[in-house]
């Protein structure tokens, strides 16, 4: 009897169309058995004392900052990142698991004032967590599940995306150079319905994480509830840039491209939708289409390139399947080898339209007006998703009002900065389920254990 053939992913440089390494994809027999190491691994993680857990928490983090450059690069050919974005993604995937380091000596309980006793509460870690982490920001959003679930003392195994697995092995090798146990943490390349629905099925994994598209992630919610399997979502976004007349345009313009065409748009917290008051509609179109004109679209390993290109032919296909003939503005691209798009914006806009409803994923935005506050949250909230958002005004009421009406979990004002490792990050409606970063994260983590003891004789 012969062995089955392995399946092997050919992962290929984005802006060059050349396969830069083939990867083995795991088989549910891979899967399974990384599963029960991980199972086995986890008494002894969950016992290691809190300020040891911590340093070796530390000791990962130091680990990649020792390593970033590198993890760059590799983000870089990978992911089409560019370098500058690369680097930051480096940097915060180190800060990530520097701030979760301190958490396992602050995983406090309570103590609870009863009748007859003492009632205290205990936060107890989950135990396996499998990871599932998407392709466009694979090497943040890996330590963004894995570093709060390694300080609550839970054991992971993550799975990258088919297309970019690379800094995620990396970051499995920096761990295990760091002192973190064997077992622990886990990185397992493979396919999403062989390993990513067996860590849905398998029942010693405890929790899911999962980051993707609203239609994966409903699939993946179904197929836990079917154990009450908790699950942390962070799916889709169609996130709204509101100007308002009193803004300043001129900096409201000139940032707008960056808000959405970072990472050639495929971003969740990405501004796809811009709106804009009709009294001031015409300048600021004016003002933006100059500034996505100065895009610079190009070598992601070049340190002025803003943008570089979509992750694959099949995502080029898609984006331009949303984009008419006929377009307000269309900025630059290289010719040649390579996924590249265009900046585009769409303007006028149908709000039926689906270049105006569904997420792109692309360097597209569209552009409507709007006469009030009150027509602006109709436009903003006349979505399936909520995640993210900006919002331009002087105005310090009105920028509290709006930010209360909008229905999004992340919200920046006279900016597009509204995701911070510090504060809490996650979506309404079908953007997700949970909050990720920050505080919060922790308790995605742990049960709460409620004990009381007694004191009468």
């Amino acid at each position: 009897m012969t062995s089955p053939e392995p399946d092997l992913f050919d992962v290929v440089n984005p802006a060059t169309e050349e396969v830069i390494e083939t990867v083995a994809m795991a088989g549910l027999a891979e899967t399974d058995a990384a599963v029960a190491r991980a199972k086995a691994a986890f008494d002894g993680w969950r016992r290691v004392a809190p300020a040891d857990r911590a340093r070796l928490l530390r000791a990962f983090a130091a680990a990649v900052d020792a390593d970033r450059e590198h993890l760059a690069q590799l983000e870089v050919a990978n992911a089409g990142h560019t370098v500058g974005n690369a680097r930051w993604e480096a940097g915060n995937a180190r800060d990530v698991i520097e701030y979760y380091a301190a958490a396992p000596e602050r995983l406090f309980g309570r103590q609870i004032p009863v009748a007859g006793g003492l009632d205290i509460t205990f936060q107890e870690p989950l135990g396996v967590i499998g990871i599932i982490v998407p392709w466009n920001f694979p090497m943040p959003i890996a330590a963004w599940g894995s570093a709060p679930a390694l300080a609550a003392g839970n054991t992971v195994i993550l799975k990258p995306a088919e297309l970019t697995p690379l800094t995620a092995l990396r970051l499995a090798e920096l761990a295990l150079q760091a002192g973190i146990p064997e077992g622990v943490f886990q990185v397992l390349p493979g396919r999403g319905p062989v390993v990513g629905q067996r860590f849905v099925t398998h029942p010693d994994v405890r929790k899911v994480v999962f980051t993707g598209s609203s239609r994966v992630g409903k699939g993946v919610a179904a197929g836990c509830a079917d154990q009450v399997k908790p699950v942390t979502l962070e799916l889709g976004g169609k996130s709204a840039n509101i100007v308002f007349a009193d803004a300043d345009l001129a900096k409201a313009a000139a940032t707008a491209p960056y808000a959405v065409f970072d990472n050639a748009g495929q971003d969740c917290c990405a501004r796809s939708r811009i709106l804009v008051q009709q009294t001031v509609f015409d300048e600021f179109m004016g003002l933006l289409e100059t500034a996505v004109l100065g895009v610079k679209v190009g070598d992601p390993r070049d340190e002025k390139t803003e943008m570089g290109p979509l992750i694959s032919a099949a995502q080029r296909e898609r984006v331009a399947s949303y984009v008419p003939e006929t377009v307000a503005v269309r900025g630059s691209m290289p010719e040649g080898k390579g996924f590249w798009f265009p900046p585009t914006v769409l303007a006028p806009v149908d709000q039926s339209s689906p270049a105006f409803t569904e997420e792109i994923f692309g360097p597209v935005v569209a552009v409507v007006p709007f006469r009030d506050e009150e027509d602006a949250l109709r436009i903003a909230n006349s979505t399936e998703y909520g995640l993210s958002g900006s919002i331009w005004t002087r105005d310090l009421g009105r920028a509290i009002r709006v930010a209360r009406g909008v229905e999004a979990g992340n919200l920046s004002v006279n900016s597009h900065s509204s995701v911070r490792y510090s504060t809490p990050f996650g979506g309404y409606k079908q953007s997700g389920l949970g909050r990720e970063l920050g505080p919060d994260a922790l308790n995605a983590f742990t049960e709460t254990k409620n004990v009381f003891i007694s004191t009468e004789e």
